[in-house]
């Protein structure tokens, strides 16, 4: 951001930290700065949304900042393009990541529209991430935080007009920056949960919209060792939350979940964490979406994470009909259907698809499904 740009740039803010440091950096280089806050939630009568908290912090940086601070809700579109989604997956059994979606329709999607009946020409968020303005997405400075993994569907077209104010930063200089600054926000800790949903007991939350199915635990001789509450709730490689103990003679070893038979409605429980059915050499991608708009040549060397914060692993992503074929040079642990595999070539994201399913190592390469 070394240019004095002459035009309205338009901030996603959130009542945190991150965004109101990214509002300030635009502040400081000449920006004509306007700030949107949007409610895509309704609110409900437990309390587990904060978005009238958030919003009351966001007006607070705006005012100290000098800027206005427009309210809109998405609520509807939300729904339909993202927790649709949701719901789907998890009724199919998968681990949905709901991030990725929102983060293409709504806050690069509907919000970048309205961003433009404001007047701007181009948005700004406080992700952890960077963008030359050439439509590429790139890894950040601070690589403990780094979003890519759930920018990795944004269109190039958006991204050319995307800012990423503390893409540079880390994110302990954010907060010292919002502190010595005077921002009421400096030590809000950092937002967890569904997006936009919030933090809420999980479970309960899914049995409003989806019938739990209860049934049997087997281990991976098909012995029954317990019973599921429904196996929406369960993701590949949990631990905890599962009620089963230890076995006679391993009684010391955790179980993990390994796989889902949703034919017979069972859950999948292995004995300790390097457990080879929790190991996958090579997995399926589908609804792949390459950043610039076409795939790079293939087969392909370059590394990719299957999920958020992992470190990059080296990979080798070969074409297969309507889908991608990923094979790793070292097995990695717990991929779980539903989830986003992302690729990367030195600090260049150049997308991902989802994981449709993983060819165990316990299972001679037979692939798994959720």
């Amino acid at each position: 951001m070394t240019e004095r740009p002459d035009n309205r740039i338009v901030v996603g803010m959130s009542g945190g930290v991150d965004s109101s440091v990214a509002a300030l950096l635009l502040k400081r280089h000449g920006y004509d700065v306007h700030g949107l806050y949007m409610f895509n939630w309704d609110e409900d009568e437990d309390g587990y949304c904060s978005s009238a908290g958030d919003y009351q912090d966001a007006l607070r940086v705006a005012e100290l900042l000098d800027f206005p601070l427009h309210r809109v809700s998405f609520a509807g579109e939300y729904r339909d393009r993202v927790f649709r989604y949701f719901l789907a997956e998890y009724e199919a059994g998968r681990t949905p990541n709901p991030d990725v979606l929102c983060n293409r329709e709504i806050k690069f999607g509907v919000c970048f529209d309205y961003a433009r009946r404001l007047g701007a020409s181009r948005v700004a968020t406080g992700h952890y991430a960077r963008s030359p303005g050439d439509g590429r997405l790139l890894i950040p400075h601070d690589r403990d935080k780094d979003q890519t993994y759930f920018l990795h569907s944004v269109d190039a077209g958006r991204l050319r007009n995307a800012l990423f104010p503390i893409g540079d930063l880390v994110k302990e200089d954010v907060r010292k920056m919002a502190g010595d600054n005077g921002l009421p926000i400096h030590n809000k800790p950092d937002s967890t949960g569904i997006c936009f949903i919030g933090e809420r007991p999980f479970r309960e939350f899914l049995e409003r919209y989806l019938p739990a199915r209860p049934g049997l635990v087997e281990d991976e001789r098909g012995t029954t060792i317990g019973d599921h509450a429904g196996l929406m709730y369960y993701t590949i490689g949990q631990r905890k939350g599962i009620g089963i103990g230890g076995a006679s003679g391993r009684p010391e070893a955790p179980w993990y979940v390994a796989a889902k038979d949703l034919s017979r409605n069972v859950l999948i429980m292995v004995q300790g964490r390097d457990h080879p059915m929790l190991m996958c050499r090579e997995l399926r991608a589908t609804d792949v979406h390459w950043i610039s708009g076409s795939a790079p040549a293939l087969p392909l060397a370059c590394r990719a994470r299957i999920r958020h914060r992992q470190p990059l692993q080296n990979c080798t992503v070969h074409a297969s009909d309507d889908s991608l074929r990923v094979v790793f040079d070292h097995a990695q642990w717990a991929v779980a259907p539903g989830q986003f595999v992302v690729f990367y070539v030195g600090k260049v994201c150049l997308g991902g698809g989802i994981i449709d399913n993983a060819m165990i190592e316990a299972a001679g390469g037979v692939p798994t499904r959720a």
